[in-house]
């Protein structure tokens, strides 16, 4: 489930990065740099990784640039998607040094932390690997970087699951535990979606996928039943919808669900707690 990776078009990120200058500048603007910086300096930096990792967002960061001042200039050195070590000019950055130094920090924080999720994501790619098994995101994104963020899971090599409530039907739990059964909730669900879209439904016990398979869906989310009961349920299910597995599931526990044969390993752990990746701007 790997696709080309296309940087997100800055359409998706617009508002955010003027939200983002407008919650830094505050009213009054940058105070420190409009003090101690000449408005006719010019300054050229370099944007560098301080730890190894996998990079993500490095045209975002451009972007943010351009977007604060369109006299900045910005040379991409390093592709996202690239393994990168200690020291490695990502970029380089040459413009008013005003305008640098202003649009660093969120420039920086972006680059961050979308770095931080891609770096994250390959080392769980890397643990999987060979077991057949993609490495999907979940909806427990920050509010407001959904685009960026699944952006970033699919630099690191994952893939993405839904992008929000409106492209796909997952029953979870609580769904559930209103319509009352498994069969009662998808019935429900086939009378209201057209027939494009997917159903995907969660299950913690078998008999919940007994029940499932009964009914029919295009996919099972099989929530928290650890390796050894999802070594069952794929056996159960013998090709007939895609299977995934959810539930706490770490770095150090991915290969052992990976290998129980399901299609998909979901990790809201992705994006809600990975650390931000350290960079820095070298004037």
């Amino acid at each position: 489930m790997t696709f080309p990776l296309s940087p997100p078009h800055p359409l998706l990120y617009e508002r955010l990065l003027t939200t983002a200058f407008e919650e830094d500048l505050g009213r009054a603007g940058d105070l420190t740099t409009e003090a101690v910086v000449p408005s006719d300096s010019v300054a050229r930096g370099a944007i560098v990784a301080r730890q190894r990792g996998v990079l993500a967002g490095v045209e975002v960061a451009a972007r943010a640039f351009a977007r604060y001042d369109p006299a900045v200039g910005v040379d991409i050195a390093v592709v996202d998607g690239s393994e990168v070590v200690p020291g490695t000019t990502l970029a380089v950055v040459e413009g008013p040094a005003r305008s640098l130094l202003t649009a660093e920090r969120t420039a920086l924080n972006l680059l961050g932390r979308l770095s931080g999720i891609a770096t994250v994501t390959a080392s769980v790619v890397a643990a999987v690997a060979g077991t057949g098994a993609a490495v999907v995101c979940t909806r427990k994104t920050t509010p407001g970087l959904r685009a960026l963020e699944k952006y970033a899971v699919r630099a690191g090599g994952g893939a993405n699951h839904r992008f929000g409530l409106d492209d796909a039907v997952l029953v979870k739990d609580n769904h559930l535990a209103i319509a009352g059964s498994v069969t009662e909730a998808v019935a429900r669900v086939r009378r209201r979606v057209g027939h494009l879209v997917k159903v995907e439904v969660e299950v913690d016990t078998l008999d919940q996928l007994d029940e499932l398979l009964a009914v029919g869906a295009d996919a099972v989310l099989l929530d928290n039943l650890g390796p050894d009961r999802l070594a069952t349920a794929v056996q159960r299910v013998a090709g007939r919808m895609i299977t995934e597995a959810s539930g706490g599931i770490t770095p150090e526990g991915a290969a052992a669900v990976a290998r129980s044969g399901v299609d998909l390993l979901s990790l809201g752990w992705l994006t809600h707690s990975p650390r931000s990746f350290d960079v820095g701007l070298d004037l």
